[in-house]
């Protein structure tokens, strides 16, 4: 028999999702999550708010894990340094990295003598290899000293899959619950690579924020598939679009990541149609994107700015 809350979600999808895509493609509505009621010009270097959390970061994040931190490590620290130093002085105040991306110290170096209350630092954690809520400690106890840091503002269970990730990464949990207990984090959530894992965060009490991919085109976003390479396609865009709707409802925080393909994007016409299709999504808060130079910096302030002055806050 069907349920009246299956039917409206199967409504919702046939009706509205697909409607929704394309309105954001043609920048129809006002959209991207706000905090003024007020009509205003919104920016790419604005600070938001993550969630129901209270916790403010700029809308565009800068990204040090590009191929697994390949791309930046590859530039060497006086480059990397540079060009992290030139977003902050355009006004990014996101950064994110993780363990796997072996770029912890580089931020450290990058960002000294920035005041820390400036910024939004964002790192992972694997999801496997960790057994206990203590070793889970740990690890967060050796990230603060690799980032320079007393506290970590988001600490997110990495590239998680499984539509029971929360049973499978349990010690994890309670170590990062402990860890924000001591204000050694702010939050605490996962990155996505599956929609059946997305569903699960919605779900779960303890998933605060979650870093998800989207694009249009559907180049390495999420599926039903629990792989985390699995094929991707664009016909999975309107049951995400479905999910960031629900888990903004719940007041989760919403970034966005993969909005260059994972730098796939070579085409600039790809990267605008991505850039314009992001920011009419109501229910995302702030979008991360991996830098190699400060040309890429300055293309992704304007590209995000001139979608942005197209919808304007009711």
């Amino acid at each position: 028999m069907k349920t009246t809350s299956s039917i409206n979600r199967r409504t919702f999808l046939k009706t509205s999702a697909a409607a929704a895509v394309g309105a954001a493609l043609l920048n129809t509505q006002s959209s991207f999550a706000e905090d003024s009621n007020e009509k205003t010009v919104r920016t790419a270097t604005d600070q938001v708010t993550l969630g129901n959390t209270g916790i403010k970061l700029s809308r565009l994040g800068f990204g040090a894990g590009t191929n697994s931190g390949q791309v930046q490590r590859n530039l060497g620290h006086e480059e990397f340094n540079k060009i992290i130093r030139y977003a902050y002085e355009r006004g990014i105040t996101y950064y994110d990295t993780a363990e796997s991306y072996q770029t912890h110290t580089w931020l450290r170096e990058a960002l000294q003598g920035i005041p820390r209350e400036k910024l939004f630092i964002q790192t992972k954690i694997p999801g496997g290899g960790v057994k206990t809520a203590d070793e889970a400690l740990e690890r967060v106890e050796r990230y603060l000293k690799e980032l320079g840091t007393d506290y970590i503002d988001s600490l997110l269970i990495h590239c998680q899959v499984a539509h029971d990730w929360d049973e499978r990464v349990k010690p994890i949990m309670e170590g990062l619950e402990k860890a924000k207990e001591k204000k050694m984090i702010r939050v605490h959530g996962i990155s996505s690579h599956s929609l059946p894992a997305i569903r699960r965060a919605i779900a779960c009490d303890w998933c605060q924020t979650m870093l998800v991919r989207v694009n249009p085109l559907g180049h390495q976003t999420d599926s039903e598939s629990e792989q985390w390479n699995a094929q991707s396609s664009p016909e999975f865009i309107p049951n995400l679009l479905y999910l960031l709707q629900k888990a903004s409802a719940k007041g989760k925080g919403v970034i966005a990541m993969k909005l260059v393909g994972n730098g796939d994007f070579k085409n600039p016409a790809d990267r605008e149609k991505t850039m314009r299709f992001v920011m009419n999504i109501p229910d995302i808060n702030a979008a991360v994107i991996g830098f190699k130079s400060t040309a890429e910096v300055d293309e992704s302030i304007e590209r995000m700015n001139n979608a942005l002055k197209e919808a304007r806050v009711d």
